[in-house]
């Protein structure tokens, strides 16, 4: 048996893996202070991925697009890959060369990948697809609190909340564990559908408002509006923690309710009734996801919903706080360690001097040997295989040909790559594209840490050796980075070696993670016995836990609890413990104090019109989890949400002639998406929604704006205009790459 963490979402659930009956491993849920001994059915059916007959075991090679791969030795593709990546930049330059990540991956992969990029190719061209997911509130909570910890408090903390406000978050859907958290709190929901979240927020007395997409930061400046009208202010706060209260103010005092019912759609007498529920409440919380910030005015609207929180004396207080849900399973360790294209590990800013001089020391270089900030990671995209773009690109652990925003022309700029390199376990949408395909190991086939929702950094242990022919990432990037003239000590493969160095470089850092390694143990995690027939078990030697908590863990090697001495949280210095709550004294600014930003609405980039007269919002369902190439292969959530669905009023359904289980065709400025026809009552009549977890010509991201925030470079994903219209019975399934 060996315990590790789920390989989906931020939560990263405990699990243990245990043989079955017919030699394969099945899961269990363990305890853990994020599930408390629960799963999701995604968590529960996770171990099925280790045995999917579409696993990739052998390299695969092909010299252009338009022949067929053919299978080849590990020698013979990497070979290939690192002589045409030298090719290129000869050619090309540096930048001619790109990498692209996840937020999926390891700490430890995140940091030697942009350590690769920065070192073996010299390029600035690197990004991730977190950049989708968490980038406008890291901007937000940067600005604000002077640091980013997207939950700056444990998640157990929400248990004793009155209120919680949760504003384009619903976690019902998303990681139901969570919701074992908010069975107490009353809870405000703010979304423009109504989400199984929506719903439990309704069936316990709290709720639920609903704003017309893209008009977030409107409703939040008019609660605020009424939170200072109604004297519900934390005055004394405000004066001793924060800064520039009074221009923010200028901001928010045109926002009287009225005036925001008429732009959101959301009832007046809701506006006051929210925000009297929050403001009069002794414990509460403001949380924040993907439908505050995945807008082109995403930290804005963030930053709204912070001002709001900080005007109510919440953030840096026990027992009230403001934070920002993460999505995917690495997704606060993997913007901090060096594979977004404007950081360097340790959330140190690429352009900054003192920090381009620390990294560069501890990697035995020049500083002027380090490239600058790179594009974004639509902009990057977008750029391939044109004029100044990349030529080649290296993909780990993402699909954007699904998960990109206007996926047409995202699949059209990688099929006009010279290179193409997609490392994974099966073949992706994306791979479809790719001139050489690297087999990778699963979750549970390596060692590595995460940091999950709350800046808990934990072990996910390995359950059983990869299957033959397969290599973990970390073996590719040092293979890779000594072909390409990098010396072998530089780029060690082995995860303890490369956490250990992590550590080094981010000593001092905002994201300190030097005394993770010093005050983690072993501990005896027991033994697997079998293992799936794709790959051997293998010894369990250690789980991480806090040495000082050693004695109180169960024998597993997992603590049980948030408040029994487990302080694996960064800031972790070295010579210091680790950080649970932060901001409890002071906030990360110079001065010590919080900031106010002022903010102001701003339409979405693009409006309903009489072509398109629909917005379209997108977002998850329970059974699958982003671009769906690893749920759509576990047979059980494949059958229970089979393909893309258009949630839609029965008013605006027949307005378009549409029938519940009809075939309705979506279409918007950028491309089509074919969905089964889905009624809810609920729905407001100018909108739609669409699941993006789906490929092809049920690919909801075939729709989606490509906009960006200004600052965040975060696109457009909530809001698109669209129009609706069935599909005949007879016509077959075009593709919306036609």
């Amino acid at each position: 048996m060996t315990r590790t963490h789920c390989p989906y979402c931020a939560l990263q659930c405990a699990m243990h893996l245990e043989p079955d009956p017919s030699g394969n491993l099945a899961v269990r849920p363990a305890q853990f202070p994020t599930n408390r001994g629960g799963l999701c059915r995604k968590g529960w059916t996770a171990a099925e991925l280790l045995t999917t007959p579409e696993r990739l075991t052998t390299p695969l090679l092909r010299t252009d697009t338009s022949s067929e791969f053919q299978p080849v030795d590990w020698d013979t593709a990497l070979d290939h890959v690192a002589r045409r990546m030298a090719q290129l930049r000869r050619f090309h330059g540096p930048d001619a060369v790109s990498v692209f990540g996840s937020g999926g991956l390891t700490n430890e992969k995140s940091y030697l990948l942009g350590k690769f990029a920065r070192l073996a190719l010299g390029t600035s061209q690197i990004d991730y697809n977190g950049r989708f997911c968490m980038s406008s509130a890291a901007a937000a909570g940067n600005r604000a609190f002077g640091l980013d910890r997207g939950m700056p408090f444990p998640l157990s903390d929400l248990g004793g909340a009155e209120v919680v406000l949760l504003a384009g978050a619903n976690p019902a859907a998303t990681m139901p564990p969570m919701m074992g958290h908010l069975t107490a709190p009353t809870l405000i929901v703010v979304d423009p559908r109504r989400s199984a979240t929506a719903e439990q927020a309704l069936a316990r007395g709290g709720m639920h408002l609903a704003p017309r997409p893209g008009t977030d930061l409107a409703l939040a400046l008019g609660l605020l509006h009424v939170a200072r009208v109604e004297n519900l202010l934390d005055e004394d706060y405000i004066a001793e923690r924060t800064t520039g209260f009074s221009e923010a103010w200028r901001h928010v005092a045109a926002w009287w309710p009225h005036r925001v019912e008429q732009l959101t759609g959301v009832p007046a007498a809701d506006i006051h009734a929210a925000a009297r529920l929050l403001g009069q409440a002794g414990s509460r919380y403001i949380l924040t996801g993907r439908g505050c910030e995945q807008h082109s005015s995403g930290v804005d609207t963030v930053s709204a919903w912070i001002n709001l929180a900080l005007a109510l004396g919440l953030p840096g207080r026990v027992g009230s706080g403001y934070g920002c849900i993460t999505g995917q399973g690495n997704g606060q360790g993997g913007r901090e360690h060096g594979q977004k294209a404007d950081q360097l590990p340790g959330y140190r800013r690429i352009d900054d001097p003192e920090a381009r001089d620390r990294v560069a020391t501890a990697w035995g270089v020049d500083a002027g040997e380090l490239p600058g900030p790179g594009r974004s990671a639509f902009e990057l995209l977008d750029a391939l295989g044109q004029d100044q773009g990349p030529r080649a690109m290296w993909l780990l652990g993402s699909n954007p040909a699904v998960s990109a925003p206007d996926a047409v022309r995202v699949r059209r700029r990688l099929a006009e790559l010279d290179l193409f390199v997609v490392s994974d376990f099966v073949f992706s949408e994306s791979c479809e594209y790719a001139h050489v395909v690297l087999p990778v190991a699963q979750w549970a086939e390596e060692r590595g840490t995460m940091t999950n929702l709350e800046g808990r950094v934990l072990r996910r242990n390995q359950a059983v050796n990869p299957p033959a022919g397969v290599r973990t990432d970390l073996e590719v990037i040092r293979e890779l980075a000594v072909r390409l003239g990098q010396p072998a000590e530089r780029f060690p493969s082995e995860a303890d070696a490369v956490l250990t160095e992590l550590g080094a470089v981010t000593r001092g850092a905002p994201a300190d993670y030097s005394g993770i390694s010093a005050r983690l143990a072993y501990r005896d995690g027991g033994r697997s016995t079998a293992g799936p027939s794709s790959g051997g078990p293998v010894a369990q030697p250690a789980s991480y836990v806090a040495a000082e908590d050693a004695a109180s863990v169960e024998s597993t090697g997992e603590v049980a609890s948030p408040d029994t001495g487990n302080e694996l949280y960064w800031p972790a210095p070295v010579d210091g413990s680790g950080t649970p709550r932060l901001f409890l004294d002071s906030f990360a600014h110079p001065d010590g104090r919080a900031r106010f930003l002022p903010v102001e609405h701003r339409p979405a980039a693009e409006a309903a019109s009489p072509t398109f007269p629909l917005l379209a919002t997108t977002g998850r369902v329970l059974g699958h989890y982003q671009s769906g190439a690893q749920t759509r292969r576990v047979p059980e959530l494949a059958a229970a949400d089979p393909e893309t669905v258009v949630e839609m009023h029965p008013d605006t359904a027949a307005r378009s002639g549409l029938r519940s289980g009809d075939q309705a065709r979506v279409t918007s400025a950028r491309g089509t998406t074919l969905a089964r026809v889905r009624i809810t009552a609920h729905s407001r009549r100018d909108t739609v929604f669409l699941p993006f977890h789906f490929a092809g010509a049920g690919a909801a991201n075939n729709l989606t704006n490509p906009a960006l925030d200004p600052t965040s470079r975060m696109p457009e994903f909530k809001v698109s205009a669209v129009r609706l219209e069935p599909v005949p019975a007879d016509e077959g399934k075009d593709s919306p790459d036609e």
